[in-house]
């Protein structure tokens, strides 16, 4: 039996003044990429130079308007990648460099070599202040914890003052989550006035969710309580970092969006320690979902996918929110069904609001393939396959006919797993245009008995028709209301059968001079009461349906000896 009294529950906050739950997200924070700092530090494999070099100019195509790019005083390797990118004049003039340095005076001088001709950046500096750390790690009590963040501070103040660019101070009291909230109010504070922001010049304080402790609202009420008790809101930039222990990290960011923050500090597909960052595309695609413009060149997941994968060396997870593979595939039948029925809606109305069951936003607009939304196996349904054969081939099945073709795919998946649209087709040729055994249709000649007075017809159409029985030709001719209904009497009298036409559908497949028409006949056999579809194609609609009615009949055929 887990032992769970080992633990115990981390302590709330006593807000019940929030306002956040009555809040909403209206436009993009500003993000802030620590892809090359915090997610590279947790890799198996950390970025080369050239690899460091090739996802920073990615995070600059996808419009990141600051990037964290390591902690070039404790590396070397980061302090070489640094000096490239000023060196080669890769970043951009609208672009902020953000670097990270603990308070020691060695390592912030560091820094500010690591920087020199640099227009802009944001110096980060932090020290740990949870309640825990503070007793097990450094043995010290608040007062000494402060005089830590202070004496940084002043660091970066006496560096910056001879520093010919702009230097952004941001400051993080790590391990927020676990520090009480009036200490974590004083040590930003006690930074704060010494840095000496304004509202032209603001400073950066970070609130990190180091590790995830509690519920996203508990999250979001730390925020709050800190925004709305910091003196000078105007002159600080509130940010958050997310991690995502509790598995909870999107949540915990939105909801200190709501809380008030400005800023949030992220990673590609939350790579990151232990469970990860926060995702900053996940956060994006979620705000780009509400039609909320996310900030962020987003369109293509899939570039995206390829270069993270790459450089990172981590796969992403099929069902990865938006990202993964299978996210925009449904396997289920009532999910396959609903689907089916949301676009053909959707194209019917003529809507430019994406409405679509189980698709939360379009495929498309984000670079995916629509083509994948459904797959099929052995827990899909009729609505699935149908859709197969419309959306890859333009077969516009009648509806009574998607349970008996669904029926012939559930074998073939019961056996093999998955079945590709191809197979899917190949099948469809197999069981249907394909059915030639043991009569198959070879010509038509097709006589209009309307006008003819001489006949006296109570039928106004004559069909002579060639076809092989086993192999061997024969011809008939009959007459009937209209081609097919000529067709079926000939076949009765040839074949001495009683079939009735229960319905009969027709579609182009294609447009334009060379377009082929498909044909559906469902056909009765009277005498054993069994049922079957055919289908026939054709560039000409009689010939078509003509096909159509050998197919069926040759089906029922089959299915007799079954």
């Amino acid at each position: 039996m887990l032992n769970y009294k080992r633990y115990r529950k981390n302590p709330v906050v006593d807000y019940p003044e929030r306002k956040w739950p009555n809040k909403e997200i209206e436009k993009a924070p500003v993000w802030c990429s620590v892809d090359l700092r915090d997610g590279n530090q947790a890799l198996i494999d950390p970025m080369i130079v050239s690899e460091k070099i090739e996802f920073f100019n990615y995070l600059i195509k996808l419009g990141f308007k600051e990037i964290e790019i390591g902690f070039p005083a404790a590396s070397q390797i980061e302090f070489d990648f640094l000096r490239q990118l000023i060196d080669r004049r890769l970043i951009p003039d609208d672009v902020v460099v953000q670097v990270l340095t603990q308070c020691r005076e060695e390592l912030v001088e560091r820094t500010f070599e690591s920087i020199q001709g640099c227009k802009q950046a944001i110096v980060h500096i932090y020290n740990s202040t949870s309640t825990l750390q503070r007793d097990v790690v450094f043995n010290m009590n608040r007062e000494q914890i402060i005089n830590i963040a202070v004496e940084g501070t002043k660091m970066v103040k006496k560096h910056a003052q001879s520093f010919p660019g702009k230097i952004i101070l941001e400051y993080s009291p790590e391990s927020f989550t676990g520090t009480e909230l009036d200490f974590a109010l004083d040590i930003c504070t006690a930074v704060q006035e010494e840095w000496g922001p304004t509202k032209e010049n603001p400073m950066i304080i970070n609130l990190p969710s180091t590790v995830e402790m509690n519920t996203p609202n508990v999250y979001a009420d730390q925020i709050e309580w800190m925004n709305t008790h910091f003196k000078n809101r105007e002159s600080i930039i509130l940010s958050v970092h997310p991690h995502n222990d509790r598995g909870t990290g999107v949540a915990s960011a939105e909801l200190a969006l709501l809380a008030g923050a400005d800023r949030v500090e992220g990673t590609l597909f939350g790579n990151g320690e232990r469970t990860g960052n926060v995702d900053i595309m996940n956060l994006a695609y979620n705000m780009f979902s509400q039609g909320i413009d996310p900030g962020l060149a987003i369109e293509h997941v899939n570039e995206s996918i390829e270069i993270y994968e790459r450089c990172c060396k981590i796969p992403i997870h099929p069902r990865h929110p938006y990202a993964g593979k299978l996210v925009f595939t449904a396997f289920s039948g009532s999910h396959q069904d609903a689907i089916n029925k949301g676009v053909k809606a959707l194209k019917e109305r003529g809507s430019e609001i994406w409405q679509v069951p189980y698709l939360p936003i379009d495929p498309s607009d984000i670079g995916r393939e629509y083509e994948p939304i459904v797959r099929i196996n052995s827990q899909s349904g009729k609505g699935g396959v149908a859709f197969i054969m419309d959306t890859y081939f333009g077969f516009k099945l009648p509806k009574g006919m998607h349970k008996e073709f669904a029926n012939v795919i559930q074998k073939v998946s019961e056996q093999q797993g998955e079945v590709s649209p191809e197979q899917i087709m190949e099948k469809f040729r197999q069981e249907y245009l394909e059915q030639k055994e043991p009569i198959h249709f070879r010509k038509l000649r097709m006589d209009d008995l309307s006008g003819d007075t001489e006949t006296k017809s109570q039928f106004d159409t004559r069909v002579a028709i060639v076809y092989t029985d086993a192999g061997v030709e024969k011809t008939f001719e009959a007459v009937g209301n209209g081609p097919i209904d000529a067709a079926k009497r000939g076949l009765q009298e040839e074949l001495d059968i009683d079939i009735k036409i229960l319905d009969y559908e027709e579609h182009a497949l294609q447009s334009g001079s060379n377009s082929q028409a498909a044909a559906y006949i469902h056909l009765l056999d009277v005498e054993s009461g069994r049922v079957t579809y055919g289908v026939g194609v054709s560039s000409n609609i009689t010939r078509a349906s003509v096909r159509a009615i050998f197919s069926a009949v040759n089906r029922l055929e089959l299915g007799e000896h079954k």
